[in-house]
């Protein structure tokens, strides 16, 4: 490698470094040594894999009363959105918790991409509820807006801040018991049914931000791909856009010996630890998946396999990531969804400007990789291949571009849109994006 292009790596990883969070939990510091003990060494030595009970099957939804009454529940919150709210998944979920007699209540204002105001909202409907267990039916948005109102009803005396990731929140570890909580994904994109990450727009100062922390994630997710029929094709590919990314980028991620500091107590040890042995095999069953079924999922609705399928990828890249993090296209999809201005993406019924999640991560993707693409040029390769690349006379300064380009022909065939300025941006934005950018220390565990 060229001894300008490295040096315009290291920069550029310095300044994110100074400008995010530095704690323990979420600090990516490159180190050219791993730690080998928790007792002063500068990087860390372990790594520790966290992920929810996971059941799988069609019809699997049914179960979820048996699952409530087995675990003792007797008064349940429901959460969910209001356009699913009319929909077969909850509908299937309220008949099974009816059949097997267990009281509920539904919470139906979750917001399509949440903001703090609709966490705090859904944080003050169960408080005064008093539940003992959640069920959450519906994408990401419901998923982690659950988390979130389970973990402050169980610490009803802590400030919002005071879980949220710094540096916007305090980031402080969890450690009071949380009520169980099922999560029934009706999507197949974020993993949050096996992760213990909650993402929110905080509206002040108009960035996405969340709360990570093991203790949040649920205690059983049913992966039922029956929910994935109803599916608009643009949900379908906007949300495998997300497995994508997820698989990619920790894939790719700084290994989890070069993270630093090395925790002095394992509670401290972040969730996104960096890659590592286990969370490869999950990305890359996951990124297989993604090249071989979602281009099928998103073309055809009546295709279960390939739907299925999909859906299994979304929990598989949730593993993956959950425990390894992500990087740059996730950091930098923050600040793209949260100053959205007018764009309106199709197949979302909302009545607010979004860019969907899986969209605002997937277009900085072929940038983002022919830049780490420097500092590990194989695996990016591999990647390529994987996503249909052919890398037989490739040559190792090539795989940054080589994976970009395979990408762009990937999204290309998906009809995604052509760059931000199709959703909206134009170079006069990019200092308030970079402005955006800077804070996820949390998301920045680039391979540097």
């Amino acid at each position: 490698m060229a001894a300008a292009a490295r040096a315009r790596v290291a920069h550029l990883l310095r300044q994110l470094q100074r400008a995010a969070c530095q704690c323990p939990t979420h600090s990516h510091t490159y180190s050219q040594a791993p730690g080998f003990a928790p007792s002063g060494i500068s990087t860390d030595y372990a790594f520790e894999m966290a992920v929810s009970n996971i059941r799988y099957g069609a019809g699997v939804t049914k179960e979820v009363g048996m699952d409530l009454q087995n675990m003792g529940a007797k008064n349940v919150c429901l959460m969910t959105d209001k356009n699913l709210s009319q929909l077969p998944p909850v509908q299937m979920v309220m008949d099974s918790l009816v059949k097997n007699g267990i009281n509920f209540k539904v919470y139906d204002n979750v917001r399509v991409e949440p903001t703090d105001r609709s966490f705090m909202e859904a944080i003050e409907f169960v408080k005064r509820g008093a539940f003992d267990a959640y069920v959450a039916v519906g994408g990401g948005s419901t998923m982690d807006t659950c988390k979130a109102a389970n973990l402050y009803a169980s610490s009803p005396h802590s400030d919002f801040l005071d879980y949220v990731n710094a540096p916007i929140g305090k980031g402080k570890p969890v450690s009071v018991p949380l009520k169980p909580l099922i999560a029934v994904p009706t999507t197949s994109g974020t993993g949050s049914e096996t992760t213990g990450v909650a993402i929110f727009d905080y509206e002040h100062l108009k960035v996405k931000t969340g709360i990570a922390s093991r203790a949040i994630k649920p205690t059983l997710g049913l992966i039922d791909p029956l929910h994935t029929l109803h599916m608009p094709d643009r949900v379908v590919a906007n949300s495998g856009f997300d497995v994508l990314c997820h698989a990619l980028e920790s894939y790719t991620a700084l290994p989890y010996h070069m993270r630093s500091p090395c925790p002095s107590n394992p509670i401290t040890r972040p969730a996104y630890q960096g890659s590592n042995p286990i969370s490869d095999i999950w990305a890359v069953h996951a990124l297989r998946i993604v090249a071989k079924y979602l281009k099928r999922a998103v073309r055809n609705p009546d295709d279960l396999e390939a739907r299925s399928n999909m859906h299994l990828a979304s929990a598989f890249a949730g593993i993956g990531f959950g425990n390894a993090g992500v990087h740059l296209c996730h950091g930098m999809s923050y600040p793209i969804s949260g100053l959205v201005k007018t764009y309106k993406a199709k197949d979302y019924n909302v009545d607010h400007p979004l860019v969907p999640h899986g969209l605002s991560v997937v277009l900085t993707s072929p940038a983002v990789f022919t830049f780490t693409a420097q500092m590990s040029p194989e695996r990016h390769l591999e990647t390529a291949e994987i996503l249909g690349a052919d890398t037989c006379t490739a040559r190792i300064p090539d795989a940054g571009p080589i994976l970009a380009d395979t990408l762009r022909k990937f999204l290309f065939d998906l009809d995604v849109d052509d760059g931000l300025a199709a959703i909206g941006y134009s170079s006069a934005d990019i200092p308030a994006l970079v402005k955006g950018t800077l804070p996820q220390g949390i998301k920045i565990a680039s391979k540097f």
